[in-house]
């Protein structure tokens, strides 16, 4: 075999196991540009099912729908519903400049603090995706939103509330 051969053969071999192993590294979703984030921390629903089953105690869970959403049920694992668009009058709609006010009060109550893990859903993932940036401009840097959202939530089964404590639900 001729060494130019032999050395491109080689390089494309190693070429080939890097992309390969990158890509079992960065285990990452496909994300849509839409849904895209500063953060770029993302999960499917199933991937952060079993993250706030390992870390749940230690990390935030937000539905940031609105509260007419949440009315039919929300993710049984999440700890409050906080809006990031909230309904005004005359069916105008604007983003909850109170985000992340509301944010840190939950932290609080949790015992956690602006470094924790925070896990944000809505219905398909593009609100949650504002809102990641929303935190991120004030200084969050481990805030993750399930890209598949609610909608993914339910297809896969996982544990979903009918019945929603009041306490969950954020004053607006």
């Amino acid at each position: 075999m001729k060494p130019q051969y032999r050395f491109f053969c080689q390089l494309v071999a190693g070429l080939f196991v890097f992309t390969m192993l990158n890509g079992c590294v960065t285990n990452q979703p496909e994300v849509p540009a839409k849904k895209r984030t500063a953060l770029e921390l993302y999960f499917t629903s199933t991937e952060a099912a079993d993250f706030l089953k390992k870390e749940g105690n230690k990390s935030l869970f937000i539905d940031v729908r609105t509260p007419a959403e949440v009315a039919d049920g929300m993710p049984a694992m999440a700890d409050a519903n906080v809006p990031i668009i909230i309904n005004q009058a005359h069916r105008k709609v604007a983003v909850n400049n109170h985000f992340v006010a509301n944010i840190e009060e939950r932290l609080k109550e949790k015992g956690l603090d602006n470094q924790s893990p925070i896990v944000l859903i809505c219905r398909q993932g593009n609100r949650s995706a504002l809102a990641t940036n929303k935190l991120a401009e004030a200084g969050y840097k481990k805030v993750y939103h399930v890209v598949d959202g609610v909608l993914g939530w339910k297809k896969n089964d996982l544990p979903w509330a009918l019945k929603i404590d009041k306490e969950k639900m954020t004053k607006l």
